[in-house]
């Protein structure tokens, strides 16, 4: 059984996002002083919870090193014991050394560096030892600010139990479905990821918690559990 609405409408999208937003209300991301600290938190929270990854930080800030050129002087023990909590701590210091050899490229200009177009930008971020597709995405909306949609496992878990996303599988063709269909606006893509998040770690869990869902009567998976 599918949802309410045909797969890949706006009008879906939009009603999906004004309920979630209507019961979660706004989610302020990406938690972070500076572009930097948004791009470093963007690695270390990497298959952890934000909680790790906020002790992680403060650790590097207490030690003077949450800085690319102090990343980059700072031993590599020291820094995988600085961000431990964060697990998978010694690669992920091996990841944080590598995008900070990135941006010394643009003398650690951020500004420099964000004012490149996006997509380009993009393509030299994926490049970077350590950064995926979710993760580039995550820097480009979060810390340059660009209205690039950010898809992870919760956005996908929710949308194919609503019965709505692309006809075929994998990053591309998810980040399509959302582009394609909602205005591209860095406010609306920062609030619907954060929103998505939410909802996942709350309702949308492995075992679904449906009964107080916003969206349950536009859930394809709720409305055929209860043969609707």
């Amino acid at each position: 059984m599918s949802g309410r609405y045909p797969s890949g409408s706006r009008k879906a999208l939009l009603e999906i996002y004004r309920r979630l937003y209507g019961h979660y209300g706004p989610q302020h991301w990406w938690p972070g002083e500076t572009a930097w600290e948004v791009m470093a938190g963007a690695i270390l929270t990497q298959n952890t919870a934000w909680a790790n990854v906020e002790k992680a930080l403060a650790n590097l800030k207490g030690a003077g090193a949450l800085a690319p050129r102090a990343l980059r002087e700072l031993p590599h023990e020291e820094l995988a014991t600085l961000i431990r909590p964060s697990g998978y701590y010694r690669a992920k210091a091996s990841k944080l050394k590598a995008l900070a050899r990135f941006v010394e490229g643009y003398g650690d200009d951020l500004a420099g560096l964000f004012s490149e177009a996006a997509p380009g930008l993009r393509e030299k971020l994926l490049e970077v030892h350590g950064i995926g597709e979710e993760t580039a995405d995550s820097i480009l909306l979060y810390a340059a600010r660009r209205p690039v949609f950010v898809v992870d496992a919760y956005t996908r878990r929710i949308f194919s139990r609503l019965g709505l996303g692309p006809g075929e599988d994998g990053y591309r063709h998810w980040q399509g479905f959302f582009m394609e269909d909602l205005p591209h606006r860095e406010q609306l893509f920062n609030e619907y990821h954060a929103l998505l998040v939410r909802h996942g770690k709350e309702h949308c869990q492995k075992k679904p918690r449906c009964p107080p869902c916003p969206v349950k009567s536009l859930c394809a998976f709720f409305l055929s559990q209860n043969g609707v």
